[in-house]
């Protein structure tokens, strides 16, 4: 029979965590850890925390066991490992689960408490002393930041003074300057005035004697009489006055700022950090992951697409989807169930598209020139270029967005970050000058790594571009140094642990590299038919579009 016990099924396959041999029947509901007999003693003598062992029938049946979805009815006692969700009898008997592996919901529920205990130890042995020692420097920085104003107002105030100093003298020289040339000019009047005053007394006193002489009649007096009509008759010379002026310049107050000092460039940069996880055997710390030497197909999911070209994780049970034929963007479960769908504005399928860190889904369309995001269900133009054409787009831990734009003549390529509409960083060119990407209306992908890194598959170089978050050239890789074949590489992304994995759609190929580029291994064995775009969840499982329509959920992590 199908129907499982679960009180039995647990006590015949669970075995003693600490002994690891003997059939464990009792159960640690604070440890959260299974019981022989003859091990219970030997926990309980552990006096740093307080132990409640108590049978594992009891602790079983205080458990909650969820109702199936489908059959409400029904008590799930398994859970489905590739559509992780509960199950009930009743979906096994109908065979939706059919090739699927099942396993007791119990062990499940084990499994996810293990995972649980992990991440508390976590969090609260590394992550949360790391935000108390962060939280720490601020206090220190608004100091710092304080005593930094403090000395900045007094070093203007003393620039200040110094201008002023400046400013008086000037003022202080110009007035002394009118002041000698207005004594200079008021010499040379004066002198002209008493030469002029001294004339006119002497042609007063000519006057005055020929008109005596006119009255007389003494001859020898008129015939003595020398004239002075000659020399009366030159004028004194015409002194012209200019008057001073002062002509104020214009206060260009650009340079006038330069010229008094500026402000250094405020030293305040917003650094991602994320905690990285301790070496193995650290507390906690969960051992890196080994790629499997024959990865293996999870789910083989339907859609409707005669042509899909896009495929971007939503959570582990969903993915948004596009296709050529189709002006909607979709979103699917693991059953191949549609969930939603939204048209784009323009009525064009999207060129590309993705889901920011906060869930919304984000396209670009390169008929009216525009990237999108969708809220809910409505839609809000972000970004409207002018001279150049969207194409591939990823959204970045930080929440900015990236996206590769070609210039209508398709001559030029650059990736541009964008903070909201705002254009934070372009990259078209290396330290030499030359182009970064090819030119033409090949199709670049983009994605981020988690090292802050940029790659680009780029159709027209044959290549996957990497730079790095300034937009210096990492490397490009071409395809594996051991095989002289080109790579067509269309869709790209990388996973928690660095890895950058590659469609090769001409050679239905995956590949795997390291963060660094050096080729890994070929994803073999999963007998994909003209695969295109591919994505992975937060689990490390890869989504693979393929042309024809499906998309393969691929398990590749041991």
């Amino acid at each position: 029979s199908l129907t499982m016990d679960p009180w039995k099924s647990a006590q015949d396959v669970v075995r003693c965590t600490l002994c690891k041999i003997s059939v464990a029947p009792m159960y640690c509901e604070v440890c959260h850890i299974h019981l022989c007999k003859d091990c219970v003693e030997k926990h309980l003598s552990d006096s740093s925390l307080v132990h409640n062992v108590v049978s594992l029938k009891q602790y079983l049946s205080t458990l909650n066991y969820p109702k199936c979805r489908k059959h409400p009815t029904k008590q799930c006692e398994l859970h489905c490992e590739q559509c992780d969700i509960p199950i009930c009898i009743k979906c096994i008997s109908s065979g939706t689960h059919l090739g699927h592996k099942q396993i007791d919901i119990f062990q499940n529920f084990e499994d996810k408490k293990e995972d649980l205990i992990k991440e508390l130890q976590e969090l609260e042995k590394s992550i949360y002393p790391k935000y108390q020692e962060i939280a720490t420097v601020i206090p220190v920085q608004k100091a710092d930041l304080s005593e930094s104003f403090q000395k900045l107002t007094t070093a203007i105030n003393k620039q200040g003074e110094v201008w002023h100093r400046e400013i008086d003298t000037i003022i202080q020289k110009l007035k002394s300057n009118a002041a000698e040339i207005e004594s200079k000019n008021l010499v040379a009047l004066n002198k002209q005035d008493d030469e002029i005053t001294h004339t006119i007394s002497e042609i007063t006193q000519s006057i005055a004697d020929l008109k005596k002489l006119l009255d007389s009649n003494d001859v020898s007096r008129v015939s003595a009489y020398k004239s002075r009509i000659v020399e009366f008759r030159k004028l004194p010379p015409k002194l012209e006055l200019s008057l001073l002026n002062f002509r104020p310049r214009e206060i260009q107050t650009n340079q006038l700022t330069e010229q008094f000092g500026s402000l250094s460039a405020l030293s305040f940069t917003t650094e991602e950090q994320y905690y990285s996880t301790p070496p193995k055997g650290a507390e906690s710390s969960p051992p890196t992951q080994s790629l499997m030497n024959v990865p293996r197909v999870i789910t083989d999911i339907d859609t409707e697409y005669e042509y899909l070209s896009c495929v971007t994780c939503l959570s582990d049970t969903e993915m948004w989807t596009c296709g050529n034929d189709d002006n909607k963007m979709k979103l699917y479960n693991l059953q191949g169930e549609q969930v939603k769908s939204v048209q784009t504005k323009s009525g064009k399928s999207p060129y590309d598209i993705t889901v920011t860190r906060t869930g919304d889904l984000v396209y670009t369309d390169d008929l009216d020139n525009t990237v999108n995001i969708v809220k809910n269900t409505q839609i809000q133009t972000v970004i409207r270029l002018q001279g150049w054409i969207p194409r591939g787009v990823c959204s970045t831990s930080s929440g900015d967005l990236l996206v590769v734009i070609l210039s209508f003549n398709l001559k030029q390529t650059k990736v541009v970050c964008y903070s909201g509409p705002t254009e934070k960083q372009s990259i078209q060119y290396d330290n030499k000058g030359q182009p970064i990407y090819s030119s033409g209306s090949h199709a670049r992908n983009i994605c981020e790594n988690r090292n802050g890194d940029i790659c680009v598959a780029d159709r027209g170089f044959g290549a996957v571009v990497v730079v790095n978050q300034a937009g210096k050239l990492r490397f490009t890789y071409p395809g594996p140094c051991t095989r002289n074949i080109s790579i067509d590489p269309c869709g790209i992304t990388t996973d928690s642990q660095g890895l950058i994995l590659i469609v090769d759609f001409s050679n239905q190929q995956i590949h795997i590299l390291d963060q660094d580029g050096q080729f890994l291994s070929y994803m073999n064995n999963c007998h994909l038919r003209r695969p295109f775009s591919l994505c992975v969840d937060t689990q490390n499982n890869l989504f693979v579009a393929e042309k024809r329509g499906k998309v393969k959920k691929i398990q590749y992590y041991m």
